[in-house]
Formats: structure tokens, sequence, C-alpha cells
């Protein structure tokens, strides 16, 4: 089996479904004829350490130290036969291969339990409304935590689910730590891990190893793959690339860091991977690298090579998710947040509208840096085409768009190629909560199979969102919100504190604002999290500019992008951390919108200055100019049943044109005058959406007024016309 290039995701990412990197890569490396494996190493030693042969091994390993555990391990291993009798049916289920042992776990005698279960309790109200599925899902996921603590506490403290060692990589201005941490003997995780690359290794035989580091939690396990690759096949040359390279390396000067790798690449990956492959088989030179450290004359040296050009988006192939163990990935419900739980739990195949951001001006966001500043849209018709590449390979039809912001058009574009294509696929993504999301818009979105968005309200404060650039209004969130919701599509907001200067007082009416959003009805979940200075961003190039100072001006040798900084014109933001993070749990499940504010925190804040009806007036309050006279009009329904009908009242009759549209849940039904009615019926036909031709608003008036009949806008911004966006008669 041997291939040119071994791409590796080392441990951990997460359990649902593999993370993107290096299908993006395998699918760019097809198009070039250039031969390769992937492995998502994560995946494989979740599932070789939580399995019968697995748990029966970490027992005895535990046995063997006759060291003093806590109360909980110590329970833990007296039920050790109840885990390793149940690990593999619970795997099972968990991948969807077992189903109805559902009805067992949810009666809470057949999983051994310990501390992680005595939260249910508390959490007993959020689950409430689950089905057995989910409530079993949601007790698996907290046996498999238990299980998870007490690897933690006797065998190896590193570990955790979704991250490996990140206290060891997070913020690592210098690379003693985790040098120090590479220099002792395996972990238990690493003697799993390095078996199975080993395995791995000698079955592919690469020239060259490529690993993707997206965050801090698989840094670690990625030096020790490139450690003990260089022991055991010293001629195979080491890359690494990936999220956490991109933001926390671009400075990179410590040396050792090369004794377990040979490369490290910024941003897209496509061409410098193809020209670290060619130096590899020794095609070109060393200078004509792009984007890459190496060890030269024992000092760090970076190659940019401008001269070389990133590919297109219309070049870089559909992802190939070929190689991973797609069947085996784990579905767990950690948590109560709803979008959350989507992130962890199904099978989503990973795929990007657009490269970087088309704003790109958000004052805390990396927009100085190429994966951010650099868009680059994909045409709808291609994005379609991956897709069903994509479904045929995988066998499942779910799609998270991993975009920094999907744009409006291409959305709009991307749902009606969907609709014409008469794929059923469910799909979400992130986008900006900006006024082009109109009611008709979101209707279409939620038609195509879109079922959720989040979105960055950030901080809920009119001043702070000019500070950030964020080109959005509180007011305008809370149209565009409702929107989404009324179309049945779930909206998260991510949520900021701490941003420079934010008062105490800005802080409790950003609370009050998102309160007021949840009582609406308008936003079903949201996420909390302390602002970050980080290095390319416009307020860690000019932090005087936002009035913070860096508390260091020192460079590491090693990771530098999150800054700590001073706000001394600010409130104390981590004071507030609780209270917030207390509240919006509460409020995600419609419990204490009527709590007043003070009560989440225990020290004095300020009463809020927002409007108790400040939203609900909001939503009144429309965006006009939203519609207009190069606005398309698509019908997505089915065509009505048009008949003449007499209707009288008072002695006089008339006759009305009655048109009936069967929707999926029940018929509905118009009356309008014949003239229009006869007009209606066949411009309904030319707006179907199966028709190539488009027609804009202008024309759909210009062709009324044709017909002879007059004050289109009387009669199209009028019920009953006015309510046929209810059986898809958009406006787009």
């Amino acid at each position: 089996m041997s291939k040119t290039v071994y791409l590796i995701t080392p441990p951990f990412t997460q359990l649902n479904t593999p993370y993107p990197a290096t299908a993006y890569l395998k699918g760019f490396l097809n198009t070039k004829g250039i031969t390769s494996y992937q492995s998502d190493l994560g995946i494989e030693v979740t599932l070789a350490l939580f399995s019968k042969a697995g748990l029966t091994q970490l027992f005895a390993h535990i046995a063997n130290q006759a060291a003093a555990v806590s109360e909980n391990a110590a329970r833990m291993i007296a039920l050790q036969e109840d885990y390793i009798n149940t690990i593999d049916a619970v795997i099972a289920f968990l991948q969807g291969k077992n189903p109805t042992i559902a009805h067992l776990i949810v009666k809470r005698d057949y999983l051994p339990e310990a501390s992680r279960f005595a939260q249910l309790d508390d959490l007993a109200w959020a689950f409430g409304s689950m089905g057995n599925q989910d409530k079993a899902k949601h007790l698996a996921t907290m046996y498999l935590e238990d299980l998870s603590d007490l690897i933690m506490e006797c065998v190896d403290s590193h570990f955790g689910f979704s991250r490996y060692a990140e206290k060891l990589s997070r913020s690592a201005n210098s690379f003693d730590e985790l040098h120090a941490a590479l220099q002792q003997p395996y972990t238990y995780v690493d003697e799993i891990l390095i078996a199975l690359l080993k395995a791995r290794m000698a079955a592919v035989q690469p020239q060259l190893v490529c690993i993707s580091v997206p965050f801090p939690g698989n840094l670690y396990a990625a030096f020790r793959c490139g450690q003990w690759i260089k022991q055991h096949y010293p001629s195979v040359k080491i890359a690494m690339g990936g999220g956490f390279p991109n933001t926390e390396l671009r400075s990179l000067s410590d040396p050792r860091v090369f004794d377990y790798i040979d490369f490290i690449t910024l941003d897209d990956g496509e061409a410098p991977v193809e020209n670290l492959i060619r130096f590899v088989q020794g095609s070109i030179a060393e200078q004509e690298l792009k984007r890459t450290f190496l060890l030269k004359d024992g000092a760090v040296t970076y190659i940019n090579n401008a001269a070389c050009h990133d590919y297109k988006q219309s070049q870089l192939g559909t992802p190939d998710y070929g190689d991973f163990l797609l069947d085996d990935y784990i579905s767990a419900i950690e948590v109560v947040n709803p979008m959350h739980s989507l992130w962890s739990d199904g099978r989503w195949n990973k795929l990007t509208m657009a490269h970087g951001c088309y704003w790109g001006k958000c004052t805390f966001c990396d927009i100085s840096l190429d994966y951010i500043k650099i868009y680059e849209p994909i045409a709808a018709s291609m994005l379609c085409d991956r897709m069903e590449t994509i479904i045929a390979q995988t066998g499942q039809t779910g799609f998270h768009f991993v975009d920094e912001a999907a744009p409006p058009a291409l959305m709009r574009a991307l749902a009606l190629e969907i609709i014409k294509r008469k794929l059923n696929v469910s799909w979400w993504t992130n986008i900006r909560f900006e006024k082009s999301f109109t009611r008709d818009l979101c209707l279409l979105l939620k038609a195509s199979g879109c079922i959720a968005v989040s979105g960055g309200l950030e901080v809920a404060s009119d001043r702070l969102l000019g500070l950030i650039q964020k080109g959005i209004t509180v007011a305008q969130v809370a149209r565009v919100n409702r929107h989404f919701s009324e179309a049945g599509i779930m909206v998260h907001a991510y949520l900021m504190y701490g941003f420079p200067t934010q008062t105490a007082q800005e802080t409790i009416d950003s609370l009050e604002m998102v309160r007021q959003m949840f009582a609406a009805g308008i936003l079903q979940s949201a996420y909390w999290h302390q602002f970050t200075m980080t290095a390319h961003s416009p307020v860690g190039m000019d932090p005087a500019k936002f009035k913070v100072q860096k508390e260091t001006e020192e460079t590491g040798t090693f990771a530098n992008n999150d800054i700590m900084h001073l706000d001394p014109t600010g409130a104390d933001h981590e004071s507030f951390s609780y209270g917030l993070k207390k509240s919006l749990l509460n409020f995600m499940h419609g419990a204490c919108l009527d709590y007043p504010l003070n009560k989440w925190f225990d020290f004095k804040v300020p009463k809020t200055s927002v409007a108790p009806d400040f939203i609900t007036r909001a939503l009144f309050e429309e965006e006009a100019g939203t519609v207009k006279p190069t606005s398309k009009v698509v019908f997505l329904g089915r065509q009505p049943a048009l008949e003449v009908v007499t209707k009288s009242k008072k002695g006089s009759t008339w006759e009305m044109a009655s048109l009936t549209f069967q929707g999926k849940r029940e018929p509905f039904n118009i009356k309008v005058d014949p003239p229009q009615g006869n007009w209606l019926a066949g411009m309904l036909r030319e707006l179907d959406i199966k028709n190539a031709r488009t027609y804009t608003l202008q024309e759909v008036k210009e062709n009324y007024e044709a017909a002879g009949l007059e004050d289109f806008e009387l009669f199209w911004d009028n019920k009953p016309v006015n309510t046929l966006h209810k059986i898809g008669l958009l406006k787009l």
C-alpha cells in the first residue's frame, strides 16, 4: 500500500466526525495524481482505549500501580467488571449500530455510574423533553466521561476527549515545557498512539508525512508522532501545518522544534505541500519551497517564495474522506447547549463555501492573516457537485460549511441549486447577522435543508459593536434572528465579554439584550467567551488605539498569538464570567427569564439601562429596502388548482378566482379577481424553481402590466398574494 504522502490528524479533535483538513489535502493531491493515505488517530486511539480489551488492560495497569486513588476512582475500580462488560455495547450504540440498547441505558440500572452522573439531577429539567435515544446518548456520554476522569487521575493526566496535553501548548511562548514532556517516557495513551502509528507507517511506507494540528490539544501528540517517525524512519520527511501553526507559530525561532519535524507550513496547505513533495523527490530546490519553516545551518529559516501562487478554490478538487473509519465515529451529547450538541452529535461532511471572510473588518479577529484576508467564493454549481460526490463516497447527507462567515448571496445561490437538483440534505454554517437575511431568504434556506446558523452577536452594545467594526446593530440582529427562527432555523449566537473599555454597565446591558432575545423566542442557543487579544488582530497590532496595554512586549521563541493585556478603563471582566454563563444556561431552557439580572451575580452590578421592550420594538421596525425591483422572484411550491367560484352577499353576486395550493401539511387557498387569478396561475408556472429562466420583481411587474392589468403594487403587496410566501413564493 505504499503511498507518497501520509496525512495524519493526531489525537484529539472531534469524536463524531473527521476533522476535514487532511480530507481537503487528499482531495487536492488526487487532482495532481499524487497518492496519499490519511488517518484520524484520535478516533483510532479512542476506539482502542474504550473497548473490552482496552478497558481490561487499563484496569490491570491501574492495579499494578498500587497508588492511592480518590474515592471516585476507587468506586470505578470496584465496578470494573461492569465497565468491561458494557463498553463495547455503549460504543456500538454511540456509533449508531445498536439503537435498541437505549431502552436499557435510560433505566439507569444498566451502566455503572460515578461522579459525572451527580450533575444529572441538576440538569434533569434540561433533558426532560428529550427522547429515549438522546437521553441514552447523554447517559452514555457521562459514562465515558467518568472513564476519562479515571484515566486522567490514574494513568495519564494529559488525557481529554477533544484535547490532549492542551495545557502544554496553550499560549506556550517557550518550547521548554513541551520539550521536557517529550523527553519523558511514553504515557499510557502515548503507547496506544504509537502502536497505531507503527502499524500505519509499516503499511503506508510514505516519502512525506504531513501532520495537521488544528488546535492546541493536538500539538503534543503531533510532536510524539514526529519524534517516533524520526527515530524509526529517519529518511522520511515530516511536515506540520494547520490552524495552530498558522496562528501561533508565525514568529517561531526555537531550533529544538526541528528535532521532531522537518518543516512547518503556514496558511493554505495545497501549494506548500505540493512543493514539499517535489523537494523531497528532488525535483525542486530548497529556495522554491512555499511558506515553509525549516532548520538551515542550525537556525530556523522561513522561505516564502511569493512567486509561487496559491491555487484557486475551483482547482482544489473535492475533499476526499476515503481511508477514514467513517462508520466508527461516536455521537455524544455532553452539554445542553443546542449548537454544541449539534456539533458533537451525528456525522457531518465538512465543506467550505468561500475561502476567507467577505467582511474582514472585525477588530478582535485575525484579519491580517491570509486565511481570513483573502476572500474567494466557490460557484454554487461546483459546491453542489462536490456535495454529490461526498454523499456518494460517505453515504452521509449532512453538511457543516466551515466558513468564517458564509456570504448571503452565495447561500441563496447554493440553496436554489440544492432545490433544483432535488438534493435531500441538511446543512448548517456560520454567518454574519446582516440585513440581507430577509424573511424570504431564510424561508429559501430552510427549504434547501438549512437547519441552523451560528453568528457573532459578540457584545450586544451598539457602541462596542462600532468599536469592533462588526457592521451590525443589536436591533438588526434581532430582526434577522426573527426571520431565521420563524423559518424554523435554529440560531446560535457567539457572545463576548471583556472587549477593551467595556464597562460593567455595558456588560449588564448586553446580558439584558440577550435575555430579551431569548424571551422573544428569536434566539435558541448561545455561548459567552471572554475577549482574548491576539497578535494578528487590529487590537493586538495597535493596543493603544483601543486603550489597552500589553503586559509584556517580549516575543517568545515558540507560540505567539494570545497576548496578556491590561484594560485600565474597563470593568473587572473576569468577575462576570460565572453569572453570565449561569444565566445563559437557564435562558436557553426558558427558565428564569423574569429574574432581575443582579440575581446572577454575587457582587453589586448596575441596573440595566436597556428599555424592557427594546427587542420587541425592534422586531416591528422592519428595515426598508430589502426587497428591490432587481430581487429575484421564485416559486418553490406545487402549482395551484384554479377554479372560478361565485360569491354572494346581500343579494349581490360576483365571481372570484380560487387558487388552491397543496402544502405538505394542508391545503392553502387564496381568492382574487378572475383576471388577476388567471394571470397569477400563469405567472407561477413561469416562476417555478425548475425553470431555467428567472424573473426579477420588475419583470414580474412588466408582465402583469403587459396583460392589461392595473395597480400591480396594490395586488402584489396586499393580501392574499402577500401570504403566498408560506407556500414558497419568495422575493430574493
